[in-house]
Protein backbone atom coordinates (compact mmCIF):
# COMPACT_ATOMS: atom_id res chain seq x y z
CA UNK A 1 0.00 0.00 0.00
CA UNK A 2 1.00 3.40 -0.99
CA UNK A 3 -0.12 7.32 -0.74
CA UNK A 4 -1.02 6.84 -4.14
CA UNK A 5 -2.17 3.41 -4.38
CA UNK A 6 -4.02 2.40 -0.95
CA UNK A 7 -4.84 -0.77 -1.86
CA UNK A 8 -2.94 -3.49 -0.07
CA UNK A 9 -0.60 -5.32 -2.80
CA UNK A 10 0.26 -8.29 -1.00
CA UNK A 11 -0.73 -11.99 -1.57
CA UNK A 12 -0.82 -15.47 -0.41
CA UNK A 13 -0.50 -18.54 -2.47
CA UNK A 14 -0.05 -22.02 -1.48
CA UNK A 15 1.08 -24.82 -3.93
CA UNK A 16 0.62 -28.55 -2.60
CA UNK A 17 2.08 -31.36 -5.53
CA UNK A 18 3.56 -34.90 -4.62
CA UNK A 19 6.84 -33.12 -4.79
CA UNK A 20 6.71 -30.11 -2.91
CA UNK A 21 4.28 -28.42 -0.34
CA UNK A 22 4.68 -24.66 -0.23
CA UNK A 23 3.15 -21.52 1.32
CA UNK A 24 4.43 -18.37 -0.04
CA UNK A 25 3.25 -14.83 1.21
CA UNK A 26 4.80 -11.16 -0.91
CA UNK A 27 4.06 -7.79 -0.08
CA UNK A 28 5.22 -5.22 -2.61
CA UNK A 29 5.71 -2.67 -0.53
CA UNK A 30 6.83 -3.89 2.57
CA UNK A 31 10.60 -3.37 3.84
CA UNK A 32 12.02 -5.91 2.84
CA UNK A 33 11.59 -8.15 5.66
CA UNK A 34 12.48 -12.11 4.49
CA UNK A 35 11.66 -15.28 6.73
CA UNK A 36 12.46 -18.23 4.19
CA UNK A 37 13.00 -22.00 4.62
CA UNK A 38 13.45 -24.59 1.91
CA UNK A 39 15.94 -27.08 3.40
CA UNK A 40 18.54 -25.54 1.31
CA UNK A 41 20.65 -22.87 2.63
CA UNK A 42 22.34 -20.95 -0.18
CA UNK A 43 19.27 -21.04 -1.81
CA UNK A 44 17.07 -19.61 1.63
CA UNK A 45 20.17 -16.87 0.93
CA UNK A 46 19.31 -16.53 -2.60
CA UNK A 47 15.38 -15.12 -1.32
CA UNK A 48 17.12 -13.45 1.55
CA UNK A 49 19.00 -11.32 -1.31
CA UNK A 50 15.64 -10.67 -3.30
CA UNK A 51 13.36 -9.69 -0.63
CA UNK A 52 16.36 -7.19 1.05
CA UNK A 53 16.81 -5.92 -2.18
CA UNK A 54 13.61 -4.99 -3.94
CA UNK A 55 12.61 -4.12 -0.40
CA UNK A 56 9.75 -6.84 -0.86
CA UNK A 57 8.39 -8.50 2.13
CA UNK A 58 8.75 -12.28 1.24
CA UNK A 59 8.13 -15.40 3.66
CA UNK A 60 8.97 -18.62 1.88
CA UNK A 61 8.04 -22.28 3.52
CA UNK A 62 8.84 -25.41 1.45
CA UNK A 63 8.92 -29.19 2.22
CA UNK A 64 10.62 -31.01 -0.62
CA UNK A 65 11.36 -33.94 -1.93
CA UNK A 66 15.51 -33.09 -1.32
CA UNK A 67 16.35 -36.68 -1.15
CA UNK A 68 16.10 -36.84 -5.04
CA UNK A 69 17.57 -33.65 -5.36
CA UNK A 70 17.31 -29.67 -5.30
CA UNK A 71 15.17 -29.30 -8.47
CA UNK A 72 11.71 -29.54 -7.78
CA UNK A 73 12.16 -27.62 -4.50
CA UNK A 74 13.89 -24.77 -6.57
CA UNK A 75 11.78 -24.37 -9.65
CA UNK A 76 8.96 -24.66 -7.78
CA UNK A 77 9.49 -22.03 -5.01
CA UNK A 78 9.95 -19.96 -8.47
CA UNK A 79 6.34 -20.99 -9.53
CA UNK A 80 4.87 -20.14 -5.83
CA UNK A 81 6.61 -16.22 -6.02
CA UNK A 82 5.69 -15.96 -9.11
CA UNK A 83 2.11 -16.49 -8.69
CA UNK A 84 2.26 -14.30 -5.18
CA UNK A 85 4.29 -11.59 -7.40
CA UNK A 86 1.64 -11.55 -9.78
CA UNK A 87 -1.82 -11.89 -7.68
CA UNK A 88 -0.47 -8.90 -5.93
CA UNK A 89 0.10 -6.70 -8.57
CA UNK A 90 -3.54 -6.64 -9.15
CA UNK A 91 -4.36 -5.17 -12.33
CA UNK A 92 -0.64 -3.41 -12.55
CA UNK A 93 -2.05 0.27 -11.88
CA UNK A 94 0.12 3.24 -11.78
CA UNK A 95 3.27 0.62 -11.86
CA UNK A 96 6.35 1.84 -13.57
CA UNK A 97 6.22 -1.47 -15.60
CA UNK A 98 9.86 -1.77 -17.00
CA UNK A 99 12.99 -2.49 -14.43
CA UNK A 100 16.69 -2.52 -15.47
CA UNK A 101 19.55 -3.53 -12.98
CA UNK A 102 23.08 -3.71 -13.57
CA UNK A 103 24.60 -5.29 -10.64
CA UNK A 104 27.82 -5.79 -9.32
CA UNK A 105 29.54 -8.78 -7.38
CA UNK A 106 33.42 -8.84 -7.07
CA UNK A 107 34.40 -9.71 -10.27
CA UNK A 108 30.75 -10.91 -11.72
CA UNK A 109 28.77 -8.03 -13.33
CA UNK A 110 24.91 -9.62 -14.27
CA UNK A 111 22.60 -7.06 -16.18
CA UNK A 112 18.54 -8.01 -15.74
CA UNK A 113 15.70 -6.00 -17.85
CA UNK A 114 12.06 -7.00 -17.13
CA UNK A 115 8.56 -6.19 -18.40
CA UNK A 116 5.68 -6.78 -16.44
CA UNK A 117 4.14 -7.54 -19.42
CA UNK A 118 1.31 -10.04 -19.32
CA UNK A 119 3.54 -12.00 -21.80
CA UNK A 120 5.99 -14.31 -19.83
CA UNK A 121 9.24 -14.97 -21.43
CA UNK A 122 12.64 -15.65 -20.39
CA UNK A 123 16.57 -14.84 -22.15
CA UNK A 124 18.82 -16.37 -19.71
CA UNK A 125 22.34 -15.97 -21.27
CA UNK A 126 23.94 -16.66 -18.27
CA UNK A 127 27.13 -19.04 -17.69
CA UNK A 128 28.29 -20.89 -14.76
CA UNK A 129 31.76 -22.17 -14.10
CA UNK A 130 30.81 -24.65 -11.90
CA UNK A 131 28.40 -27.25 -12.36
CA UNK A 132 27.65 -27.52 -8.64
CA UNK A 133 27.60 -25.58 -5.60
CA UNK A 134 27.56 -27.28 -2.49
CA UNK A 135 24.99 -29.94 -2.59
CA UNK A 136 23.11 -28.03 -5.50
CA UNK A 137 23.23 -28.63 -9.12
CA UNK A 138 23.59 -25.07 -10.62
CA UNK A 139 21.58 -25.50 -13.38
CA UNK A 140 18.74 -25.54 -11.46
CA UNK A 141 18.90 -21.57 -10.94
CA UNK A 142 17.52 -20.89 -14.48
CA UNK A 143 14.83 -23.41 -13.92
CA UNK A 144 13.38 -20.85 -10.85
CA UNK A 145 13.98 -17.67 -13.07
CA UNK A 146 11.76 -19.82 -15.54
CA UNK A 147 9.38 -20.27 -13.63
CA UNK A 148 9.24 -16.93 -11.92
CA UNK A 149 9.00 -15.29 -14.84
CA UNK A 150 6.20 -17.90 -16.28
CA UNK A 151 3.90 -17.68 -13.20
CA UNK A 152 4.54 -13.59 -12.43
CA UNK A 153 3.85 -12.74 -16.09
CA UNK A 154 6.92 -10.75 -17.07
CA UNK A 155 9.10 -10.78 -19.30
CA UNK A 156 12.77 -11.15 -18.03
CA UNK A 157 16.47 -11.04 -19.58
CA UNK A 158 18.89 -12.52 -17.79
CA UNK A 159 22.99 -11.98 -18.63
CA UNK A 160 25.97 -12.38 -16.99
CA UNK A 161 28.33 -9.57 -18.65
CA UNK A 162 31.69 -11.21 -17.19
CA UNK A 163 32.58 -13.23 -13.99
CA UNK A 164 34.33 -16.36 -13.17
CA UNK A 165 33.27 -17.23 -9.53
CA UNK A 166 29.87 -19.33 -9.66
CA UNK A 167 28.76 -17.70 -6.25
CA UNK A 168 28.63 -14.12 -7.47
CA UNK A 169 27.46 -14.92 -10.86
CA UNK A 170 24.52 -16.51 -9.06
CA UNK A 171 23.97 -13.73 -6.28
CA UNK A 172 24.64 -10.68 -8.46
CA UNK A 173 21.89 -12.45 -10.74
CA UNK A 174 19.13 -12.37 -7.43
CA UNK A 175 20.25 -9.13 -6.47
CA UNK A 176 19.48 -7.56 -10.11
CA UNK A 177 16.71 -8.97 -9.87
CA UNK A 178 15.76 -7.53 -6.82
CA UNK A 179 16.76 -4.13 -8.17
CA UNK A 180 14.88 -4.18 -11.48
CA UNK A 181 11.69 -5.76 -9.43
CA UNK A 182 11.72 -2.70 -7.66
CA UNK A 183 11.91 -0.57 -10.16
CA UNK A 184 9.45 -2.21 -12.13
CA UNK A 185 6.37 -1.99 -9.21
CA UNK A 186 7.37 1.47 -8.40
CA UNK A 187 3.97 3.58 -8.27
CA UNK A 188 4.36 6.38 -10.65
CA UNK A 189 2.19 9.30 -8.96
CA UNK A 190 1.93 10.84 -12.88
CA UNK A 191 -0.28 7.66 -13.71
CA UNK A 192 -1.26 5.89 -10.43
CA UNK A 193 -4.91 5.73 -11.83
CA UNK A 194 -3.66 4.18 -15.48
CA UNK A 195 -2.54 1.06 -16.47
CA UNK A 196 1.11 1.78 -18.27
CA UNK A 197 -0.45 0.57 -21.51
CA UNK A 198 -2.19 1.61 -24.41
CA UNK A 199 -3.92 -1.42 -25.07
CA UNK A 200 -5.52 -0.23 -21.39
CA UNK A 201 -4.66 -4.06 -19.83
CA UNK A 202 -1.81 -5.72 -19.02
Amino acid sequence: MTKENPTPRQADVKRQTNETSISAHVNLDGTGKVEVSTGLGFFDHMIEQLGRHSLIDITLNCQGDLHIDAHHTVEDCGWALGDAFNRALGDRRGITRYGLSFLPMDEALTRIAIDISGRPYLIWNVTLPSPRLGDMDTEVFEEFFRAFSQSAGITLHVETCYGSNTHHIIESSFKALAQACKMAIAIDPRQADRIPSTKGVL
